[in-house]
């Protein structure tokens, strides 16, 4: 447990240096801008603005989403602690489509 929620502070702050880094790049291309420096602020505006959404979209783009009104769901008999939320999760397996799914219980 105390790797797995190491990694995903690793993960959290890595999210925070580059989002920090995107906006830098915008507040540089209108510095550049300011003093005439086009192709500057152009390759900035570029460069902040793909890496500040690329972050902000990240997390939306890659949820995963389970229809659990489709298929044969079952209970596997598994059941833990979620260590990010605390709850206890029961695991349910799709043997049409081979997806998990994991609920609050």
């Amino acid at each position: 447990m105390g790797l797995r929620w190491c990694w995903k502070r690793q993960i959290e702050m890595l999210r925070r240096v580059l989002l920090v880094l995107g906006i830098a790049g915008l507040i540089g291309a209108g510095i550049c801008v300011l003093v005439k420096a086009y192709v500057a602020a152009l390759y900035l505006f570029i460069e902040g603005l793909a890496l500040t959404l690329g972050i902000l979209l990240e997390r939306w783009r890659y949820m995963r989403v389970v229809n659990r009104n489709k298929g044969r769901w079952q209970s596997t008999g598994e059941r833990f602690v979620d260590p990010t939320s605390g709850k206890l999760v029961e695991v349910f397996y799709n043997p049409d489509t081979g997806e998990r799914d994991y609920r609050d219980s």
